[in-house]
């Protein structure tokens, strides 16, 4: 059964830890109580924990503390052992769900209200992220949990035997890589099964294993890792193991591998050990290979879609934006890439049905509702709208993907919009599916809800379904700029990043024909103001040493960009105005990949029938 727990809220979660500071383990044990005042239940259904369970949870924890020395210190090595004991009794007796889990809030009433003494004991004089939940993953008990929860296999004979693999800085450079491979229990638990069999004789384990991790980001737009089978997957992580080992060892790379299974719920895609070897990053173009899905895409701004879409192992033979800037950037980052910086309404129609698409995407400019169109500009994003339609009949894509307000999915003006949408596209032979997916639930650092139509010809519609979110709490605005925020000296830049502790309000692209470069309306700059941002304008540069310890800095264009986990390498054209709107009209990529990841297992799931 699955129990809601208390969550003590950020305020007073503050309030409790400045106040603790000074006092002993023994005056902390005097604080300790299954409630406090403050505390709130999340308002969906589910059965609350109760006091008696809290405290009995408590008993198992300190019983644990006790036989590692609690209270005197305890040591590195008794400690090492108590997390890992620690880690499955939270993971195996708290029966949380992985969305409970993600509350950063729960986290800070079991190190604050449940367990005081424990989590001091454990990290004397502690950080924040230690205690308040600010980073789960840095969290005393939070960060135990997740790792058993990546980590457990109902079926091993030792459900948490993994757990012993790799050390707590191990585990951090697996979940910064979240999004792509550290949210997925099943690739986790591969990636140890592969690492426990290796010879790292001579070779540093921490770099041995960023090699491994960078590897298999190079090869996650060829391989679904979630659907292949675990025997299939552990000799393709060996091989790419074996390639790091081979590369920092200074010896040749074999080049020669078996062919890989191309089934549902085998290998997706067939990757020679060559192809695993020279793949670029995430960031960099893919190889390109027969087994890539073909896609075009429309309305493709800075192309952060069509980089998410990339990476879910689509390759666009097509871009089309009408805005220069935009073109200009995508042809910087990807020089190969066809762009046609062109109105879709004019492009060549005989052209176009001669083209073979398994993919039409785009992300469209925001549409209101026929009742709130009252300017003639306001008309345009709805005339786009009819004229990807025209594409979808002239090309007959496999899948349509659009994205666009959550109110077009959901809103009760949207209504008959939506309506004669399913109806167009049912009688072209397509299936409709709508929803809203929050950027949050992929790893990305903002609340950034957006609306989505895929629609599939038969008989690929069966197949589809909306990706899951990884479970894993996205980063805090504070953990993702801390670096860049210090980077030129900025004396205030670790306090202002612990009180940064939550997640992004959704950045906001502004109107090409109205305005400058901000971080939105009213309502928007007051949210980044309470994260410490002054959201009127964007900066040139990160804060330096002589800028106020504790002043608000403005972001720049960069670190909005990191906001939008949009990758380092990826260049922008144009000004500060126009960089900044490219990229806060931007779909993050990771929640793009997402989809476009459902999208081709959909595909290929039909094809191997």
């Amino acid at each position: 059964m699955s129990y809601l727990y208390p969550r003590l809220l950020s305020g007073q979660a503050r309030h409790l830890f400045d106040g603790y500071r000074q006092l002993s383990l023994a005056q902390l044990t005097e604080r300790v109580a299954a409630s406090h005042d403050s505390a709130v239940y999340v308002a969906t259904g589910g059965d609350r924990v109760s006091a008696t369970q809290l405290l009995q949870l408590r008993e198992l924890v300190l019983s644990l503390a006790t036989d590692a020395g609690f209270p005197e210190p305890a040591g590195r090595a008794r400690n090492a052992e108590f997390d890992l004991r620690l880690a499955a009794l939270l993971h195996s007796e708290m029966g949380l769900v992985p969305a409970e889990a993600a509350a950063r809030d729960v986290w800070a009433f079991l190190s604050l209200v449940l367990l005081p003494d424990v989590a001091y004991w454990r990290y004397p004089e502690p950080p924040r992220d230690r205690v308040l939940g600010t980073d789960i993953t840095r969290h005393v008990f939070g960060r135990l949990w997740w790792r058993a929860q990546l980590v457990h296999s109902s079926a091993a004979p030792d459900p948490y035997g993994a757990l012993g693999i790799l050390g707590e800085s191990a585990f951090d450079q697996i979940y910064a890589r979240r999004a792509a491979l550290g949210g997925s229990p099943h690739t986790v638990r591969a990636i140890l099964r592969v690492w426990n069999t290796l010879d790292l004789h001579g070779l540093n384990e921490r770099a041995t294993l960023r090699d491994f991790l960078m590897r298999m980001l190079r090869l996650a737009p060829f391989v679904l890792f979630d659907g292949v089978e675990e025997a299939a997957l552990d000799e393709e992580l060996q091989a790419v193991a074996q390639e790091t080992v081979a590369a920092l060892l200074g010896e040749p790379i074999a080049t020669s591998s078996s062919p890989a299974p191309d089934t549902a719920g085998q290998m997706s895609v067939q990757v020679p050990a060559q192809a695993r070897s020279t793949a670029r990053l995430a960031g960099e173009p893919p190889l390109k290979t027969p087994s890539l899905l073909s896609s075009l895409e429309i309305c493709a701004g800075s192309g952060a879609q069509a980089l998410g879409l990339e990476r879910a192992g689509f390759e666009p033979i097509l871009l089309v934006d009408s805005n220069p800037k935009a073109c200009s950037t995508l042809s910087l980052n990807r020089p190969q890439w066809e762009v046609h910086c062109i109105d879709i309404r004019d492009l060549d129609p005989r052209r176009l049905m001669a083209l073979q698409v398994d993919l039409l995407s785009g992300g469209l400019p925001r549409i209101k509702s026929a009742a709130a169109v009252r300017r003639t500009d306001d008309e345009e994003p709805r005339k786009v709208l009819e004229a990807a339609f025209r594409l979808v009949t002239l090309i007959r894509p496999k899948a349509v993907l659009l994205e666009n307000l959550p109110e077009l999915v959901t809103g009760p003006d949207f209504a008959a919009d939506r309506s004669r949408i399913e109806t167009g596209l049912a009688q072209a032979g397509y299936r409709s599916n709508w929803a809203v997916l929050d950027a949050a639930d992929f790893g990305v650092p903002q609340h950034r809800k957006s609306g989505f139509l895929v629609a599939l010809l038969e008989p690929f519609s069966s197949g589809f379904c909306w990706p899951e979110p990884t479970g894993m709490p996205a980063p805090t605005v504070g953990h993702v700029l801390k670096a860049s925020m210090a980077s030129h000296g900025w004396p205030g830049a670790d306090a202002w990043a612990a009180q940064a502790d939550r997640l992004a309000p959704a950045l906001v692209g502004g109107s090409e024909n109205r305005g400058g470069a901000d971080l939105g309306p009213t309502g928007s700059k007051r949210a980044w103001a309470a994260l410490g941002v002054n959201g009127n304008s964007l900066a040139d540069a990160p804060p330096d040493a002589d800028f106020p310890a504790d002043a608000h800095p403005k972001l720049t264009v960069r670190q909005a960009a990191m906001i939008q986990a949009i990758p380092d390498g990826w260049q922008l054209a144009g000004g500060k105005t126009a960089e900044y709107r490219q990229v806060g009209h931007a779909l993050p990529p990771p929640l793009a990949q997402a989809v476009g990841l459902a999208i081709a297992r959909a595909l290929k799931v039909a094809e191997s029938v």
